[in-house]
């Protein structure tokens, strides 16, 4: 069966034309495989916008030649040209399209439009590369202390890990694997803690990972505040490949050289599995996605150890590796306020368990 990717992509220019960047993200199901920035010097936002899919669809030929693309843009001059239904009259967008025929074969790429809010991960690379790489300085509007004299009302993400597994007290890898254990009797029990110290926060929202774990930690959740749970594979924990069900020691003594590296690299992935960074791309994209779809909203992600962790650390700007210093317990609550005009994210709370005292 072919591989099926997902391509996102954006760009931008700061004057049409003046310093411009794209980026583009690259899914594989519910995994982020690839997230792609560049500055391009003095060029329009179309331009961009082309290089962003080009820079895409070369990422997925070097991985497949063979899979079949998804491309999703809020660039509705881009879908209908490549879609063909259009002409390119621009020299250069002539030139672009052609290069994006040619990074991978046109019969296996299909072309959709999407709302800018659905393509704000793409969007944001664009900006990174034009303030990173293009030596901008950002705009000066993240500062917590000038976001709390305003009026907007921030979307508060109330994270909570799933309680207890059989795998949980060995520390042992549970992904997104097919074991996907249940909650034990002492899970089910912090879960039913937790449901009340959620009760009390009142949220608006509730949001689960479908994993089994997660799912019975929501519903006790849900049979208190009284809200219907909507499921987001985008929540899944981190998928850990053949190590799933592991323990540490059994993931050292088989795999010695892959531990070593994994322990080393947030960027490397277990066999069969996804890296850190990745995680962290998916992750990004759902708290994204999760504020533009309920802005002011409190919203409570029953979700996992990998993903919580990912969530406080892209809150606090920590570097990738920062991940390995961080850790979440079952059925802790840990909460982000994220202001939707900005996307300003700020950390009000990790791993508070006082209710499981």
């Amino acid at each position: 069966m072919a591989r099926h990717f997902l391509l996102t992509a954006d760009g931008g220019s700061r004057g049409n034309p003046g310093p411009a960047g794209y980026g583009a993200v690259v899914h594989e199901g519910h995994i982020v495989v690839a997230e792609l920035y560049d500055f391009l010097g003095i060029a329009t936002n179309n331009v961009a916008e082309y290089s962003g899919l080009v820079a895409g669809l070369e990422a997925i030929h070097a991985i497949d030649p063979d899979a079949e693309v998804d491309v999703r843009m809020d660039s509705k001059l881009v879908v209908e040209q490549m879609s063909g239904r259009w002409q390119i009259k621009h020299a250069g967008m002539r030139e672009l399209a052609q290069k994006a025929r040619e990074a991978h074969s046109p019969s296996l790429v299909s072309y959709g439009w999407i709302p800018r809010e659905e393509n704000s991960h793409a969007d944001r690379l664009a900006n990174k590369a034009m303030d990173e790489l293009g030596g901008f300085v950002p705009r000066q509007l993240n500062f917590l202390t000038e976001r709390l004299r305003t009026d907007e009302v921030a979307t508060t993400i109330i994270f909570v890990r799933h309680g207890e597994t059989i795998l949980t007290p060995d520390r042992k890898f549970s992904g997104s694997g097919e074991i996907n254990p249940p909650l034990t009797a002492e899970g089910l029990a912090q879960a039913k803690l937790v449901a009340q110290e959620v009760g009390k926060l009142t949220p608006e929202v509730l949001i689960a990972s479908p994993l089994m774990r997660t799912t019975q930690t929501a519903e006790e959740i849900a049979a208190v505040v009284d809200l219907t749970i909507i499921f987001d594979e985008a929540w899944y924990e981190c998928d850990f490949g053949i190590w799933d069900g592991m323990s540490i020691d059994e993931v050292k003594s088989a795999y010695p050289k892959e531990y070593q590296a994994w322990v080393s690299s947030s960027a490397y992935a277990p066999p069969g599995g996804e890296s850190y960074d990745a995680l962290g791309w998916r992750v990004d994209e759902a708290i994204d996605n999760l504020v533009a779809k309920y802005p002011g909203k409190r919203v409570v992600v029953v979700a996992h150890n990998g993903v919580i962790k990912q969530a406080i650390r892209l809150a606090t700007g920590g570097s990738p590796s920062s991940i390995f210093h961080i850790d979440v317990s079952p059925c802790s609550i840990s909460s982000l306020l994220i202001w939707p005009s900005d996307g300003l994210r700020a950390l009000r709370s990790a791993n508070e368990r006082g209710h499981l005292r």
